[in-house]
Parts: structure tokens; C-alpha cells; sequence
């Protein structure tokens, strides 16, 4: 029986250490908390997760949510005026309804799964020294978390590396008694020129049923307001005061909001990066970065958990397919590469959101809202990102779209 260990009892490392038990394998993860400890601690994002990666899960049956939580069933956009209105405003629903469970909930809950199936926890914060012992051990160590020195075995990859620097300010923030949409429940996008992006979905967090609000900022904007912020009142209050006076019409949905709890905040900021798959070890030994230790999007588009389970999946199937050959640097670029197929085409978009949107981007979001087929096409490519490629990112192609829908 072949060993492997992974770093990080995330989304990714999880599902990826359920789907090798399930295959046969020995499976270790090493974690620097415990579940107990992480459904005690700070939220970690604002996953909303599509019907692609939601099926990656149910197929290893860590599906445990879908009762109880709340269906994210369309993505709705809007573009302010400059005047109190709305210059562009449309929805459209997905095919198949998306999914929030908080991290908190989610993390300590599929924890106890491994352990159920047979895989072992080892509570340590793994440092370049461990990584060295685990490369002993091991026929193969995968990183899927890691901080100080094990983030530098993990070099940025300039050629597929957009941006260098933050390119927002992010704050999220947990809420009870936000008012739902009328029509049904949606991805809430909101885009101010300029200035950033609001957007805000049901999800399900430690106490229920919630929504969650995540602000983007333009470095140096309005949006970018955040590190005089010293309380969770003030994190709330700071929020609605934004869309006050940004987003009144999201402000009359906040009227009544209250925090989930104290722990339901966040804010921060960090570069997208690409980074080089391989970790080489002082030793020579190698091991393989796994979802954002390879590849970090910007949140403005929703796809970090997506990825983190679409990698996740990806690597299984590479794993699985090798057999008993070794798992060198060879295999573990390939198996990086097998994965950029489709992640460069989610990392090709998130990029380009975060620049301002050019011309043919504005006609196609506008022409959203007369033409239902258009809205449902952006929609429903949040599950599936590597279609903006084909009528979106290009002029031409959005013209002749856009001429398309229209005859």
C-alpha cells in the first residue's frame, strides 16, 4: 500500500486525502488545528461553491450539507449610475443551484469523515524539517497549506503570474436579517467603477442559515477603508456605511443586519500569484503544491474553493493513473500541468475582472439585460470559466457574439 501525506486539512487536502482512502492508499494529513479549533476560529472565506465542484464532492460523498443549506440559485449584476440608480441590473438563475457552507463548518466535519475512513490526523505546524521526515516516510508528500519557509519552496512563476502586487482590498463579514431577493437567491454582484466590487449570498454557518457580504476594493479607493477597523461593531458598521452611501439599494436589504458572531469577519489582501509546482527540499527531496500553494486567485470572481476541488480531483485521478511508478518532480510538474489546463482559463478571467472593464465587456453586460440568453451564458460560466474565453476576454469574439444573440 503506497503512502502519501498531505500538509493542510483544507478544502483540497481533505477531499483529496478522502478520494485516496477511498482508492486504497495509506493517507496522512498533518494539521496545525484541530476541528474543534477550527469551528472556534475566524472564518477563512467566502467560498461559494458551483454545481461542478459540488458534484466532485458528492461523488466521495462529503455531500453532507445539502439539506440544511441554503440554495444559491442565480448570480444577479449591477452597475450604479453615479446617481442613487442603476445603469445596468439583471439576473438570471444557474443550472444547477451553487452551495456556501462555511469553512468552519465544513473543515472539522469532513476531518471527522477521514478519520472515520480510516485516514490519520497528525496535529503539528509542519516546518521545512518535517517535510524532510514526511519525504522519508512517504511515497509522496503533497503541501496544500503552508506559511514562512514551506511557502518559499514554492517559487512564482513570473511567466504565468499576472500581477505582482494586491489588487484589492477584501473584507467579508457574516450576517444574520439581510432581506432575500425577491425573485430568487443569487450571487448579488454589485460593480462600482472605480471603486470596487460588492457582492453578497446565502450560506450556512455555525449558527445556521446566514449571508455573506464581501467587500473588493480598488487599492487606495473608498473600498480600501478597512485598517482603522479595530472591533467586529466596527466591521459591521463600517460595511453598511459603504453601501450606504455606494449601494442604497443593498443598504435597504442591510438595514436589520446583525454579525452571525464575533468570529464572522475578515479583511485582508495578497497578490494573485502562479507558482512553480515542485518544492524542492534543502535534502533534494521533492514534494507538490496542491490548489492555492500553486495557484491563488483574486476572490472577485468566487473560485478559490472551486479550484481547491477541481485540483483536488485532478491530482487524484494523476495519482491514481500512475500506479507504482515513482512520484518525481516529473510526475509532479505533469500532474501540475494536467491542472493548468483548466486553471488558466479561470486565473485568464479573474485577472481580467480585476482590470477596469473595458468597452466590448460593458455592451456585453448591458445587452445581459435585454437578452436572457446572454445573462444566463454569464451566469452560468461561473461553474465553468473556461467558456468566458471563447466570447467574453475578446473584442471580436464579444462583437460577434453579441451580433449572434442578437439575430
Amino acid at each position: 500500500m503506497r503512502k502519501i501525506i498531505i500538509v493542510g486539512a483544507g478544502q483540497a487536502g481533505l477531499q483529496l486525502g478522502v478520494g485516496l482512502l477511498d482508492a486504497g492508499y495509506d493517507v496522512t494529513i498533518v494539521s496545525n488545528r484541530t476541528g474543534d479549533q477550527i469551528r472556534n476560529g475566524k472564518v477563512m472565506s467566502s467560498q461559494c461553491m458551483f454545481g461542478g465542484a459540488l458534484a466532485r464532492e458528492r461523488a466521495l460523498g462529503l455531500n453532507l450539507w445539502d439539506a440544511e443549506c441554503p440554495p444559491v440559485e442565480g448570480i444577479s449584476f449591477t452597475v450604479p449610475d453615479g446617481e442613487g440608480g442603476k445603469a445596468i441590473s439583471w439576473a438570471s438563475r444557474v443550472d444547477v443551484p451553487a452551495q456556501s457552507v462555511d469553512q468552519r463548518v465544513k473543515m472539522p466535519a469532513w476531518i471527522a469523515e477521514f478519520e472515520r475512513r480510516g485516514g490519520k490526523l497528525e496535529p503539528a505546524d509542519a516546518g521545512v524539517d518535517d517535510l524532510e521526515t514526511y519525504t522519508r516516510e512517504a511515497d509522496l508528500v503533497v503541501v496544500a497549506a503552508g506559511k514562512g519557509d514551506i511557502a518559499k519552496l514554492f517559487t512564482r512563476d513570473a511567466g504565468r503570474s499576472t500581477y505582482d502586487a494586491p489588487q484589492r482590498a477584501l473584507a467579508l463579514t457574516y450576517v444574520n436579517g439581510l432581506t432575500p431577493r425577491p425573485e430568487h437567491s443569487a450571487v448579488s454582484f454589485n460593480l462600482v467603477p472605480g471603486v470596487g466590487e460588492y457582492f453578497v449570498f446565502p450560506a450556512l454557518t455555525t449558527s445556521g442559515p446566514c449571508e455573506i457580504m464581501v467587500f473588493e476594493g480598488v487599492p487606495g479607493g473608498p473600498f480600501d477603508s478597512w485598517g482603522d477597523v479595530r472591533t467586529p461593531a466596527e466591521h459591521l458598521a463600517h460595511s453598511r456605511a459603504l453601501l450606504q452611501q455606494y449601494l442604497p439599494w443593498e443598504a435597504e436589504r442591510a438595514t436589520d443586519v446583525t454579525l452571525t458572531d464575533d468570529n464572522g469577519i475578515l479583511a485582508g489582501r495578497f497578490p494573485p500569484t502562479v507558482r512553480h509546482p515542485v518544492g524542492v527540499l534543502p535534502s533534494g527531496a521533492v514534494v507538490l503544491g496542491l490548489a492555492d500553494v500553486v495557484v491563488l486567485n483574486d476572490p472577485i470572481t468566487g473560485q478559490g474553493s472551486n479550484n481547491a476541488s477541481k485540483c483536488a480531483a485532478s491530482y487524484l485521478n494523476s495519482i491514481l493513473e500512475h500506479r507504482d511508478a515513482p512520484f518525481d518532480a516529473a510526475f509532479m510538474q505533469a500532474t501540475f500541468e494536467r491542472y493548468w489546463d483548466y486553471a488558466r482559463y479561470v486565473a485568464e478571467w479573474t485577472n481580467a475582472l480585476l482590470a477596469p472593464p473595458p468597452p466590448h465587456v460593458l455592451d456585453l453586460l448591458g445587452a445581459a439585460g435585454a437578452n436572457p440568453r446572454i445573462a444566463r451564458r454569464f451566469a452560468n460560466g461561473f461553474d465553468d470559466p473556461r467558456d468566458f474565453h471563447h466570447w467574453f476576454l475578446d473584442p471580436a469574439a464579444a462583437a460577434a457574439y453579441l451580433a449572434e444573440a442578437a439575430a
